[in-house]
């Protein structure tokens, strides 16, 4: 009954590499990868958001501006307060305008929204 078992293990042939041999250490690397991690989804948020937002609203812009400048005399406007009136005289930066019968104001282009609806 004095039997006796001896389990020998075989040695672990686990290799460590010093961090001069790798050339950076385990420290610096989380922080590189997570500073441009960081940059990626900041750039794809401000793509969409130019995208979608501010692209669309410059060409609304663009149109008004366009049509601003194509306006002459005669054609109904209204304004962004809500008035309406028919262009008497066209300037360079002004249009006089008749609200109403006899009435008539000077305004500056930039004050049209668009044209009125001819019904």
């Amino acid at each position: 009954m004095n039997e006796t078992t001896t389990i020998e293990a075989a040695p672990a042939a686990v290799e460590i590499q010093p961090a001069e041999q790798t050339g950076a250490t385990g420290a610096e690397r989380p922080q590189q990868q997570g500073g441009f991690g960081m940059f990626v989804p900041m750039l794809l948020i401000l793509a969409i958001f130019y995208f979608m937002m501010i692209r669309p609203q410059q060409r609304k812009e663009k149109e008004r501006r366009k049509m601003i400048e194509e306006l002459r005399a005669g054609a109904k406007i209204v304004f962004g307060n809500g008035i309406l009136g028919t262009i008497i005289e066209a300037t360079e930066k002004t249009f006089k305008v008749e609200t109403a019968p006899g009435v008539s104001m000077e305004v500056l282009r930039s004050a049209v929204q668009g044209v009125a609806d001819e019904k």
